[in-house]
């Protein structure tokens, strides 16, 4: 056994306090087309579907499981925009500051319009999948998960639940996490995640050197989240103003709170609620088909 195994097997208690920190914290506050490093769980044509997996801690030399990161997709008159947003990296970014001047000025249409335009939060970690019945090559493998608000929410909620009498669980430990299980339905055009849940706690496997071989089997998410990955603002300001066709300027009115936002859609699908972005506004979700955006991205690339 290799003595970073052993070392993170010795300080899983430590990494959990850590890990149940950072959590808590993102719950208050690209992926590239055809990585084959990205599992995406198989629906049926109703859009409905299953997978038991589960979720890994974090690879070597890393603190946190996970990785977060926030873009954009819309469409205006000079083509699409899919670009990553330079909040994720707690900086400026063009959209987000179009969207606030829309939010605050005054004007009911300038709003539907950044609701259209609004942040989609994503998530990443690494996953060992234990079923996947649409696709059973995959299981016994690692992969990258990209994964929304939604199910991100029954990570943080397993690490703090909310009786006195449940135990809390890291499901990102291997010995004493546990399977996830997640369950796809389509509802009102949307996917929904409600019936996913984790089972109780259990070792992945009963072997250590067999959890060594998946711990060292993952893919590193530090990277996915690299400076050196996004746009420049200029290049995106740019890109912006290609896509709407003009100038983006609009002149800013009084202050208005902006309300939490819904699930981006594509946009044949108008949201019913919601709100425009900010860089102080309420974290976006996506937990939308993945096949979609990956339709839209490649029509941005066109």
């Amino acid at each position: 056994m290799s003595n970073a195994f052993e070392q993170m097997k010795k300080s899983r208690s430590a990494q959990f306090d850590k890990l149940a920190k950072a959590a808590e914290q993102v719950s208050n506050n690209a992926k590239p087309s055809g990585d084959d490093r990205f599992w995406k769980p198989t629906v049926d044509s109703a859009g409905n579907g299953s997978a038991v997996i589960r979720f890994l801690p974090p690879p070597e030399g890393e603190d946190v499981p996970f990785v977060r990161y926030w873009d954009h997709g819309f469409q205006g008159p000079g083509g699409w925009y899919i670009e990553k947003s330079l909040t994720t990296l707690g900086q400026d970014d063009p959209v987000s500051e179009y969207n606030s001047k829309l939010w605050n000025s005054g004007v009911e249409s300038d709003k539907d319009v950044a609701r259209k335009q609004k942040r989609r939060l994503h998530y990443i970690s690494n996953i060992y999948v234990i079923k996947d019945p649409g696709n059973p090559s995959n299981e016994g493998k690692v992969f990258l998960y990209e994964y929304g608000k939604k199910i991100f929410d029954k990570i943080n909620d397993i690490m703090h639940p909310e009786f006195e009498d449940e135990d809390a669980v890291n499901p990102f430990d291997l010995w004493a996490g546990a399977n996830f299980r997640l369950r796809i339905r389509q509802v009102e055009g949307y996917r929904n995640y409600d019936k996913s849940d984790f089972d109780s706690p259990s070792a992945l496997f009963d072997d250590d050197e067999q959890l060594e071989k998946v711990w060292q089997s993952q893919y590193g998410l530090a990277e996915l989240v690299d400076p050196k990955n996004f746009k420049s603002y200029s290049e995106l300001e740019a890109r912006l103003a290609r896509v709407l066709g003009h100038n983006p300027t609009v002149q800013p009115a009084a202050q208005e709170e902006l309300q939490e936002e819904t699930p981006w859609t594509p946009p044949s699908q108008e949201p019913t609620t919601g709100a425009s972005d900010t860089t102080s506004s309420s974290d976006s979700t996506f937990d939308d088909d993945d096949e979609s955006l990956e339709f839209f991205q490649k029509l941005a690339n066109e």
